[in-house]
């Protein structure tokens, strides 16, 4: 079997992880900029400055929220690996290029908001931010690859978090719509595919790293996260106005959820973790907010302002197309288990199956769930925006890197695609694995754990040439979009 002929192969990056720039062009500063560095054993941090004058950093995990007054910023001696990346900034006619050669029909990337509206709140935007994307764009179009555009990928300008508290202030509905409005005249017939938010349902975790938000209660996140579903139904009526050609979707982290056995109270959990998911899509995809939502705010004594009309937008604003991220499942127990940890989220190990070195369960049935599962809730097209492994590559002497254990994941993911479209007939637009070219780590802000078909020479203190090169998977993967998913041998 194989995969439509207008099936969008390609791959995913974001522009904090791997654009660099960050004093270049009239950027202005984002969140991302003042996120250090960490590991797998060591958080990265948030760094800030008292209102009593004091140079402090906060853990991204567990967010525990800043202190009244707080002010993020920049300080000597810490390294922000979002300042360089890999440098795509200077780097985007040989990365596309090596894109191109790979048969890409896609590229997932994301705008900086703070490259084109510096402080957020401008009126104007950042002429030399628009040009960039403008010869970023064109050179995709080059190649027949069609842009894929992330609008806020944990890249709130850091204007908004320190004048507003980021999305908690319901200002920022209109300074989105500001933005997205400068993109979808900016960028008509350039660009087609949109998603609103990357990743919207992190907010429920991290808020800051998803909005900007420095409080961390119920209330804060349930009222930050409303302003943003308010203002992704605007921007998706205002993005089919300016060209009825956009599509526009939503982004979501998901995964399949297993009770760790058949314990009624397993199961039970399984569900209830499950709907911590929908809840998100739920509201974006259907229009409104879900029961067992609602009465989880009852219990948590939250109590949403909402203004006249939010309901109305929620309903006249439903996306297009439901794009999500699957790198792992999770398994949960009623009971003790030994904890494992994945993208921001915590289970207990599942027996049954292997784990990546970051502790990621590896579960390739489990996306064939996640599909069937989103699909027959929906009914809406799905677009896999995310998915790989992220693992140590060995440059061998003779420059060649064998990451064979790349192939065997992808592989193994690819096949349950193909039986979820051709066996179960889930609507599927397309596949962008995550990190097509190396790129920092969201979750550890390290180099080393890479995740690419294309190896870039830097390391986590951040030395190295940025010369690129191609992995055994770079030609794996050619073979692969060749073929329509068709032939996967390694």
């Amino acid at each position: 079997m194989s995969l439509p002929k207008n099936f969008l192969w390609g791959g995913a990056t974001a522009a904090n992880q791997f654009e660099g720039g960050v004093f270049e062009g009239g950027k202005g500063l984002s969140t991302a900029d003042v996120v250090t560095a960490g590991s797998h054993t060591v958080s990265r941090r948030i760094t800030f400055t008292t209102k009593e004058g004091e140079e402090c950093a906060q853990d991204i995990m567990p967010y525990k929220g800043l202190p009244e007054g707080a002010v993020c910023g920049l300080q000597d001696g810490q390294y922000y690996p979002s300042h360089v990346g890999i440098d795509f900034y200077h780097h985007y006619k040989e990365d596309i290029a090596l894109f191109a050669e790979m048969g890409f029909k896609c590229f997932r990337l994301s705008v900086n908001w703070a490259r084109l509206f510096p402080v957020g709140d401008e009126t104007e935007p950042n002429e030399e931010g628009l040009k960039f994307y403008d010869a970023v764009f064109d050179e995709l179009r080059k190649y027949n690859i069609e842009p894929v555009v992330t609008i806020s990928h944990y890249e709130t300008p850091l204007g908004l978090a320190n004048k507003y508290g980021g999305w908690l202030d319901r200002r920022c509905i209109g300074f989105f719509e500001n933005y997205c409005r400068t993109l979808f005249t900016r960028y008509k017939g350039k660009v087609k595919y949109w998603m609103t938010f990357n990743e919207i349902n992190i907010m429920g975790m991290l808020p800051f790293f998803a909005g900007g938000v420095t409080q961390m209660t119920p209330q804060v996140q349930a009222q930050a996260v409303h302003h943003q579903f308010v203002a992704s139904a605007k921007v998706v009526k205002m993005g089919h106005e300016i060209d009825p050609e956009n599509k526009i979707g939503l982004m979501i982290a998901y995964g399949a959820t297993y009770g760790l056995t058949s314990r009624p109270q397993d199961q039970a959990l399984a569900m209830e973790n499950t709907k911590k998911y929908h809840f998100y899509s739920d509201v974006m995809v259907r229009g409104y907010y879900p029961a067992y939502q609602l009465k989880e705010y009852e219990r948590q004594g939250v109590k949403l302002e909402m203004e006249a009309g939010d309901d109305q937008i929620l309903k006249e604003g439903c996306v297009d197309y439901l794009g999500f991220s699957y790198y792992t499942s999770s398994c949960v127990s009623s009971e003790e288990g030994e904890d494992i940890g994945g993208n921001f989220s915590m289970g207990v190990k599942n027996p049954y199956v292997k784990a990546s070195d970051w502790g990621w369960q590896i579960d390739g049935i489990g996306l064939r769930i996640a599909l069937n599962t989103l699909w027959e809730r929906y009914q809406k097209p799905l677009f896999i925006v995310e998915n790989g492994l992220g693992a140590v590559d060995k440059v061998e002497a003779d420059g060649s890197i064998q990451d064979d254990y790349r192939i065997a994941y992808l592989k193994e993911h690819i096949e349950q695609m193909d039986i979820a479209v051709n066996v179960d007939g889930v609507d599927l637009m397309g596949y962008t694995p995550w990190g097509c070219i190396d790129l920092v780590s969201a979750g550890t802000g390290e180099m080393k754990k890479r995740y690419g078909f294309i190896y870039v020479d830097r390391d986590d203190e951040g030395n190295g040439t940025l010369a690129r090169s191609k992995k055994k998977s770079f030609d794996w993967y050619k073979k692969v979009i060749a073929s329509d998913g068709a032939d996967l041998e390694n």
